[in-house]
C-alpha cells in the first residue's frame, strides 16, 4: 500500500546517477538545495564507457572539491594520432603536457566507475542531498507549483512518489524525461555501428604507446585508446553487412584484434556492439522539466567530448536553478541554458563528424580542413573550445561567452578555491570599487598577480565571470563596470568546496 501522507519535498529531482547526474547532485549540494538522485540501477556500471574528460571537466570537478580525490584515478593523454591504411600519418593531435589557462592538464584518461565512485561518495558531505538506488521513474506531471514524480522501488515493488520544484533528466539515450518533455531530436547524420573492446594486459606492451591512435584504414576503420593501468579499448568499425551479435563473440574479437594483440597478452573485459548516433534534442526544457547529458545530445566519441558536454551542462545549470530556488531569479533564466549549451555542443559534434569522415577516408578532406596543414608533416590538429551561444553573456562585450582563465593565487593556491561556485569581478584593483551588490567575489591582483596583466592584454580593466567560469561580460571604462554588476540580480553566492 502506498503511504497517503504527504509525499516529501525536494527543491531538485535528478533521474539518473551517472557523471552528470552525480555532477549536478555535488553542484546543487554546494548551493544548499535539497537535492533527490533517483537512479534505476541497484550500483555503478562496473564496466568502462567514458575514458577522457578535459580541462574545463577537472576545473567543475575542482569547483565541487573532488578534484584531489580524482587525480590518483587518471593519467595524462597525450594525444591522439590518425594514420593512414600503410600506418603513415595524416593528422597529428598531441595534447601539451602543460597545464593550460584552465589550471589544468587539457586531457585526462580514466576509468568511468572509478569516476563514478568519487563523485557518488562525494554527495555523502551534504545532508541535502539523497541517493535512491533500484528506483525507476515512471511519471512526471508537473504544475504551477512543482512536479509529482511517481517512481517504483524496484528491491520490493512498492510504489512511492515525491515532489519536486524541477526535474533534470540526466537519464541518457533513451530519457523517459526527454519523452515526458516531448522533445524531438535533429538528427546530424552520423549512425556507425562499432565494436567497443577493453582487455586487460597479462604483461607488458610498451610497443602499443601512450598515444591515442585512429587507424584510418578503408577497409575496417579502428581505433586504440591506453587506459588506466593495465587497461587498453579498441573500437573496430561493424561492416553493414556484419551481425552485432556474432561480431562480439571471443573468437571474432580476437581475430579483429590480431594484428595487435593475443590472449595471451591480454583477458578480454569486455566486447560490445554499440551504434553511434549524432543527434540533439530540440527541447531541453518544458517549465519545470529539463534534460542535461545523453538525454539532451549524443556525439560519436571521436572528439572525446561525450561526457565533457554532460558536465558542461550541469555546470551551467546548477547555478542557475540556485538563482530561481534561492535568490528569486525568474524562470526565465533557464531558458538560457539551452540557448547557451546547444550552439557550444553542436558544435564539438559536428566536428566529431567530420573526424569521423577522416577515419573512414570517405571524407577526408573535410576532415583535414579542421586542421592546419604543414609542409611534408601530417596536418597538425587544434580544437578550439566553442564559445557559449547567446544567453545571460552580455555579447556587445569583449570576451563575452569565452572561458575565463583560472590564475593562480599569490599565496600558492588555484583561484577558484578561493572564489567557489559563484560570481566573481576580476580587477586590477578593488580601490576605486563601491559594489552596490553584496556577495559579489572580487579578485585583484593583490590576490593574483596575473590578474592585470590578462586585463591589459584584453584592453578591460574588469571582468565579471561566472560560477561556470564563462565571462559574463567585460568593461573598459566606469560605465560599463556599472552596468557589469548590475547585471548580477540576485546575486547567486554560494561557499567554496575546497
Amino acid at each position: 500500500m502506498q503511504d497517503q501522507s504527504a509525499p516529501e519535498e525536494f527543491d531538485v529531482v535528478i533521474v539518473g546517477r551517472g557523471p552528470v547526474g552525480a555532477t549536478l547532485a555535488n553542484l546543487l549540494g554546494l548551493c544548499g538545495l535539497r537535492t533527490l538522485v533517483l537512479e534505476r540501477e541497484a550500483r555503478a556500471y562496473h564496466l568502462p564507457r567514458a575514458v577522457h574528460f578535459d580541462d574545463e571537466c577537472m576545473r567543475v570537478f575542482q569547483t565541487i572539491g573532488l578534484a584531489n580525490a580524482i587525480l590518483p584515478h587518471v593519467i595524462l593523454s597525450p594525444g591522439m594520432l590518425f594514420l593512414d591504411a600503410d600506418g603513415k600519418m595524416l593528422l597529428d593531435w598531441s595534447r601539451p603536457q602543460t597545464l593550460t589557462p584552465m589550471g589544468w592538464n587539457l586531457s585526462y584518461r580514466f576509468h568511468q566507475p572509478d569516476l563514478e565512485d568519487v563523485l557518488i561518495g562525494g554527495l555523502a558531505r551534504w545532508p541535502h542531498v539523497s541517493l535512491r538506488s533500484r528506483c525507476d521513474v515512471f511519471a512526471l506531471d508537473q504544475d504551477e507549483t512543482g512536479v509529482r514524480v511517481r517512481y517504483e522501488d524496484l528491491s520490493s515493488g512498492s510504489l512511492s512518489e515525491v515532489r519536486a520544484g524541477y526535474v533534470i533528466g540526466c537519464d541518457g539515450a533513451r530519457s523517459l524525461v526527454r519523452r515526458f518533455i516531448g522533445s524531438g531530436m535533429d538528427d546530424l547524420g552520423f549512425h556507425e555501428r562499432w565494436l567497443v573492446i577493453d582487455v586487460l594486459l597479462k604483461r607488458a606492451r610498451d610497443d602499443l604507446g601512450d598515444y591515442s591512435l585512429q587507424h584510418c584504414d578503408p577497409q575496417r576503420p579502428a581505433t586504440y585508446v591506453r587506459g588506466t593501468g593495465t587497461r587498453r579499448r579498441w573500437e573496430i568499425t561493424v561492416l553493414p553487412d556484419e551481425d552485432s551479435n556474432d561480431v562480439a563473440q571471443p573468437a571474432k574479437v580476437w581475430e579483429l584484434l590480431s594484428r595487435w594483440i593475443t590472449p595471451e597478452d591480454a583477458e578480454l573485459e569486455r566486447a560490445a556492439v554499440y551504434t553511434l548516433h549524432s543527434v540533439i534534442a530540440q527541447q531541453w526544457r518544458s517549465e519545470r522539466l529539463l534534460l542535461a547529458g545523453d538525454s539532451a545530445h549524443q556525439t560519436p566519441p571521436f572528439l572525446g567530448q561525450g561526457m565533457c558536454a554532460g558536465i558542461r551542462d550541469a555546470a551551467n545549470l546548477a547555478w542557475k536553478l540556485a538563482a530561481v530556488i534561492r535568490n528569486g531569479a525568474s524562470p526565465d533564466i533557464l531558458d538560457t541554458y539551452q540557448s547557451e549549451r546547444q550552439p557550444h555542443v553542436r558544435e564539438f559534434i559536428e566536428l566529431a563528424i567530420r573526424l569521423g569522415g577522416v577515419i573512414n577516408t570517405k571524407a577526408i578532406e573535410a576532415g583535414l580542413a579542421a586542421g592546419q596543414a604543414r609542409e611534408n608533416a601530417p596536418v597538425k590538429l587544434e580544437v578550439k573550445k566553442p564559445l557559449l551561444g547567446p544567453g545571460l553573456a552580455l555579447g556587445d562585450l569583449p570576451l563575452a561567452g569565452h572561458l575565463a582563465p583560472q590564475f593562480m593565487l599569490n599565496d600558492g593556491r588555484r583561484g577558484d578555491d578561493r572564489i567557489g561556485y559563484s560570481h566573481v569581478l576580476l580587477v586590477e584593483s578593488a580601490a576605486r570599487l563601491a559594489l552596490s551588490q553584496p556577495g559579489i567575489k572580487v579578485l585583484t591582483s593583490d590576490d593574483a598577480e596575473g590578474i592585470g596583466p590578462w586585463l591589459r592584454e584584453h584592453g578591460i580593466t574588469a571582468a565579471l565571470v561566472r560560477p561556470d567560469r564563462y565571462i559574463r561580460g567585460t568593461a573598459r571604462n566606469d560605465a560599463e563596470l556599472d552596468r557589469l554588476i548590475a547585471a548580477i540580480t540576485p546575486p547567486t553566492h554560494v561557499p567554496s568546496a575546497a
